[in-house]
């Protein structure tokens, strides 16, 4: 396989988006072809820094939400030819040290989507959360027609077949589980591998509502389309 890109959505992610992006291009540089950064309409510095950081940045002009910015990424991956994609966080929860796993993994050859599943620390997560996680990653298994044990972990690499045959309508968090979902369907195949997560104290934009909310209505429009 050729080299893939990595793509980072980012929302007000100032405090560490510089490091990680300063952490890949130091220790990882030779594996990826680009990382491109999706501002989604930040009111701090998010942008300034990731581009000084080295990051191709593009920008939105307010705030889309997460599956929207994720959207931008992949459109701009495909327009540049890359048949592979790495997205990771912007928080910093996501290693880096992983990435040599996930092209390893991939470049077996017999996969089109590598997914991480999170090592969960059930003294640092909320039960509410674990709870929300393992059902979303049971009804997502199901609706996707294969096992995947963190249906909400957004550290996955990505071929981009894939993204040029799904067809994606959502535009918040609920967008990483319309792709898994789809495609499955469409018969891709989808593994996982253990990821470390990191705990550094970053508050969550995600409202587990919310969240459940969005995977709710994801839920009924997939039921009606099988």
């Amino acid at each position: 396989m050729t080299k893939p890109c990595i793509v980072i959505p980012a929302y007000n992610e100032s405090k560490y988006i510089g490091r990680l992006i300063d952490e890949i291009f130091s220790k990882f540089g030779n594996l990826i072809a680009d990382l491109i950064v999706v501002d989604d309409g930040s009111d701090d510095e998010t942008a300034e820094i990731a581009s000084e950081a080295g990051a191709h940045v593009i920008g939105h002009r307010r705030n889309m939400g997460k599956g929207m910015a994720l959207r931008t990424g992949f459109s701009y991956a495909l327009r540049s030819g890359y048949d592979s994609i790495i997205t990771m966080d912007s928080d910093g929860q996501h290693d880096p040290a992983d990435i040599p796993r996930f092209i390893a993994r991939f470049s077996e050859g017999d996969v089109d989507i590598v997914l991480g599943a999170r090592e969960i620390d059930r003294c640092r997560m909320p039960l509410h959360r674990r709870l929300n996680n393992r059902l979303v990653s049971a009804v997502g298994s199901w609706l996707s027609g294969q096992k995947v044990p963190d249906f909400q972990c957004g550290y996955r690499l990505i071929r981009s077949e894939v993204l040029e045959r799904v067809s994606l309508e959502t535009c918040r968090y609920e967008t990483e589980s319309e792709l898994l979902i789809k495609a499955g369907r469409l018969g891709y195949k989808i593994v996982s591998i253990p990821i470390r997560t990191i705990y550094n104290g970053a508050k969550s934009n995600v409202d587990p509502l919310v969240e459940m909310k969005l995977f709710t209505l994801l839920l009924f429009r997939s039921l009606r389309e099988r």
